[in-house]
């Protein structure tokens, strides 16, 4: 069965159980609808209101053993929303043909879990843009189509940058939106020139490596640490022969995941991700190293820092380097579904206890911004 694919110009083969999913139509969608043949996924994309939804069913090969849908699964969904509604708005007005870039992903918080049999929907919609890039939000609901129960998993902030079909090293002019209020561009500017700095001083702490370790002692850093090798491909690519943000984004919570997993030997699930820095573009035919150690452990969470080394594997004068860089956050939970006491890490390098007082000051500090935001709620 052939399907539009919600790569643009791309087609990929359907899986059986992968049906489409449909809704009763919404009349302020009804002249903007794009339906698949036969596919999981259903697309609908507004220009006025520039927003786009993708709806899927969640099977077996998208979960966990004990039925949690991987992190990294949801992560790649919430991508190609992306990379479809910037990639049609930089291609909205006449100009030089161009496929939009993932650049980095803001803090993502993991609100729910999601589980085999439910429906995952991922909404899309443009909130800022400036010179050369485009802010998307998006939006995961998961729902129950047994009992018909609702439920927000996941909310995410994504940096696009449009690049040019015919010089993959040319960043386009992105065409301006339209704000409802004068005061919504100025807090984006703000989020953009925010973002313009954390990405600066993430790429010069970039030089950092994860070396083997001999017989490792449990709870250590080296006994959990871990590393995916993996080849780039063509179905791995966009239409420019880069690799599709989504994916690098799910090899990675794979590989936080198998940290996770080694250290407590328990079911774990991804609670948040930190800013993913996407610094240099991995081509297809590159062979990709990602890496993953421990940095720090609360009672009922670990983070996990997560590096991507791309290596030119064919014909490329080009040296190893430091593609994508970002911290992973995940929690221990028993049969039931119940956060489980993590064991701590044991620090043995002074490189070590720098990193794990480092991850403290991080947890410290989204712990204490949650309580901020919760403190109004509790007032209502």
């Amino acid at each position: 069965m052939w399907c539009v694919c919600m790569r643009p110009q791309q087609r990929h083969r359907c899986r059986p159980w992968e049906m489409q999913v449909m809704r009763e139509p919404d009349p302020a969608w009804s002249r903007n609808r794009l339906r698949s043949c036969e596919g999981s996924e259903t697309l609908r994309f507004a220009p006025a209101r520039m927003a786009c939804e993708l709806i899927r069913f969640m099977s077996p090969d998208d979960a966990n053993i004990a039925g949690n849908v991987h992190g990294g699964t949801i992560l790649k969904m919430i991508e190609e929303a992306g990379a479809i509604i910037s990639t049609r708005h930089c291609n909205s007005q006449p100009g030089e043909p161009c496929v939009a870039a993932l650049a980095r992903v803001e803090r993502t918080d993991f609100l729910s879990p999601m589980c085999i049999g439910e429906v995952a929907t991922v909404s899309a919609e443009i909130t800022y843009t400036s010179k050369r890039s485009v802010e998307v939000q998006v939006n995961v609901l998961s729902e129950n189509i047994l009992t018909g129960a609702k439920k927000v998993t996941n909310r995410a902030t994504l940096w696009y940058v449009p690049l040019s079909l015919k010089n993959v090293d040319k960043v386009l002019e992105v065409p301006p939106v339209q704000y409802m209020r004068k005061e919504q561009e100025e807090e984006g500017k703000k989020r953009y020139e925010q973002q313009k700095l954390e990405r600066l001083e993430t790429k010069q702490r970039n030089g950092d490596m994860i070396f083997p370790v001999i017989n490792p002692e449990p709870y250590t850093v080296g006994y959990s640490q871990s590393s995916l090798i993996h080849l780039v491909g063509p179905s791995d690519c966009t239409l420019l022969g880069f690799v599709h943000g989504g994916v690098t984004m799910k090899l990675m919570d794979e590989v936080a995941g198998i940290v996770a997993a080694r250290h407590c030997k328990t079911n774990i699930v991804t609670a948040s991700v930190d800013a993913i820095n996407f610094h240099e573009k991995i081509k297809k035919g590159c062979v990709i190293t990602i890496s993953g150690r421990m940095t720090f452990t609360s009672n009922k969470s670990m983070e996990i820092e997560v590096f991507v080394d791309a290596d030119p594997f064919v014909d490329e004068p080009q040296e190893r380097y430091r593609a994508v860089s970002a911290f992973f956050t995940y929690v221990s939970l028993s049969k039931e579904g119940k956060p489980l006491p993590v064991p701590q890490l044991v620090t043995e390098t002074e490189d070590e206890k720098k990193r794990f007082e480092e991850g403290k000051g991080r947890y410290l500090q989204t712990k204490a911004k949650r309580q901020v935001h919760l403190q109004p709620l509790a007032q209502q």
